[in-house]
């Protein structure tokens, strides 16, 4: 009796020493399965955020502005005689379909016509910009030439480019030089006058530190002046060719020939008013390109503190 009151079952020991080893294998178990996934931190929800409110900040302007000037060119065809964006979307199919055709001189595609023309503003641009940009840099450094240039400067750039094609008709008795003379003439004076300030805005310290040094004219030039006056430069010339594209339509005509001008001129005596719509478009999308194209570069020239 003692004995079965006081001793415990031979096989009860073994069943309570086993527990923690069950304990044991389920916590292994737990720790070999797989944990739930876990949500984004906060910093990745956060830069996906910025992402996706930087994308719809850079397309969603720009797709509401067409869309405005859709509706609105809708409406106002809609009460005149202007064709309206689905009219001209075809004609623009059957333009670009075929766009450097050639029957005669005077009947080519769009594409000669839009060669021609930027072949007419490279010549005239890069004419103006060897002379143009010597030019602002020897006036900005000297004061008397300053002086002198100043006056010819302001009476001769405020006088519209195609006030100067007469004369350009007049001395090379051609249309091709005339209009090549014309964009040379109105790109000139923007890289002239930014080339010019850009010199006069040179701190004087370096200046002073060149003359210390004893430095020639040519090494203060391209050692001291032309990092210093780049950005400057860039920005005349990114005025410069715009102007020269603005130009060369309405030289282009006057003079006629091929060219982008001439095409728009021509159409409109045939009374084809969707493919001067179609030219507008793709005047305007080459200037814009240009401009792209310069900004581009400007930035990729001009020091942070000239940025700000």
């Amino acid at each position: 009796m003692v004995s079965a009151v006081f001793h415990a079952p031979p096989d009860s020991a073994p069943a309570r020493n086993a527990m923690p080893h069950a304990a044991d294998a389920a916590g292994a178990a737990r720790a070999a399965s797989p944990a739930p996934p876990t949500e984004n931190p906060p910093a990745a929800r956060q830069a996906v955020r910025t992402l996706s409110h930087g994308f719809w900040l850079c397309v969603l302007p720009p797709l509401c502005g067409l869309g405005l000037l859709v509706g609105v060119w809708a409406l106002v065809s809609a009460s005149s005689g202007i064709p309206g964006p689905r009219e001209t979307w075809a004609q623009a199919l059957k333009v670009f379909a075929d766009p450097f055709y050639r029957n005669g001189p005077n009947d080519q595609g769009l594409g000669w016509n839009l060669l021609m023309s930027l072949q007419r503003v490279a010549i005239g641009f890069g004419m103006a910009a060897l002379v143009g940009i010597p030019a602002g840099f020897v006036i900005g450094r000297f004061d008397f030439l300053g002086r002198m240039f100043n006056p010819l400067i302001s009476l001769l750039r405020p006088v519209s480019p195609l006030a100067w094609l007469p004369l350009g008709l007049l001395v090379f008795k051609g249309a091709n030089p005339a209009a090549i003379w014309t964009i040379f003439i109105c790109s000139i004076w923007p890289m002239i006058i930014n080339t010019a300030v850009g010199v006069q805005r040179v701190p004087q310290d370096y200046m002073n530190v060149a003359r210390v040094l004893n430095l020639s004219e040519w090494k203060i030039a391209t050692r001291i002046l032309l990092p210093a006056v780049l950005p400057y430069m860039l920005t005349g010339v990114r005025l410069a060719v715009g102007t020269a594209w603005l130009v060369i339509v309405a030289a282009e005509m006057l003079t006629g020939g091929v060219g982008i001008g001439f095409w728009v001129w021509d159409e409109w005596n045939n009374l084809n008013v969707k493919n001067i719509l179609i030219a507008i478009f793709v005047i305007g999308a080459v200037g814009m390109v240009l401009e792209y194209a310069l900004i581009r570069l400007a930035s990729a020239f001009t020091f942070e503190e000239v940025r700000a």
